[in-house]
């Protein structure tokens, strides 16, 4: 089975894998140096449900061995409710293609509860760009200024150059839906 940095991960494919193979995977990923398996290896155990700091060691040890090969999907710490925002996520389609994009940036509230919360926007920019557009004060959101720590693409690739008014609609209904699935959203008008 190949996978690599062009394979979503929301086609989950190493899914039907043993644990001991993703191990497995997940091992001679780190000593190749490559980042796309290791992350799908990552991705899939993350979804399965696995101990947060297994998560966190392997997140740290891939960081450590294959950093500039690492898909941009794959988020850089742990978030006990990815999961739940890819489920969440998946239930959005666009029918017809354009030009505006839908992003999630993760947001942190570690001050306030030690929790972290989610930012849903839409843009004609790609998401690692409006990101730092956020971060730079341009047009931003005050909750990504202040609390922005990275964005979330994983979840939203298949919600990449859609058609505006579909985005627009997108944008709202997802903020909603997150928001009744129990996470702290911000963004989504």
């Amino acid at each position: 089975m190949r996978v690599d940095a062009k394979t979503p991960p929301a086609s989950r494919p190493l899914q039907n894998l043993p644990l001991s193979d993703i191990a497995d995977r997940l091992r001679r990923a780190c000593a190749a140096g490559d980042g796309p398996s290791g992350a799908h290896c990552i991705h899939e155990l993350w979804m399965r449900g696995a101990m947060s700091i297994n998560i966190e060691r392997a997140l740290e040890q891939l960081w450590t061995c294959a950093a500039p090969s690492i898909p941009e999907w794959l988020p850089m710490r742990y978030v006990d409710w990815l999961p739940a925002v890819y489920e969440t996520s998946l239930g959005f389609q666009a029918s017809a293609k354009g030009r505006s994009n839908i992003y999630l940036v993760l947001l942190d509230y570690s001050d306030r509860d030690g929790s972290y919360g989610i930012y849903v926007g839409m843009s004609k920019y790609s998401p690692a760009q409006r990101f730092d557009q956020h971060k730079a004060g341009i047009r931003a959101a005050g909750s990504v200024l202040k609390r922005g720590l990275e964005v979330l693409t994983g979840p939203t690739m298949h919600l990449q150059y859609i058609k505006r008014s579909e985005a627009a609609r997108i944008e709202v209904q997802l903020a909603e839906a997150l928001g009744e699935a129990g996470l702290l959203v911000k963004g989504g008008h």
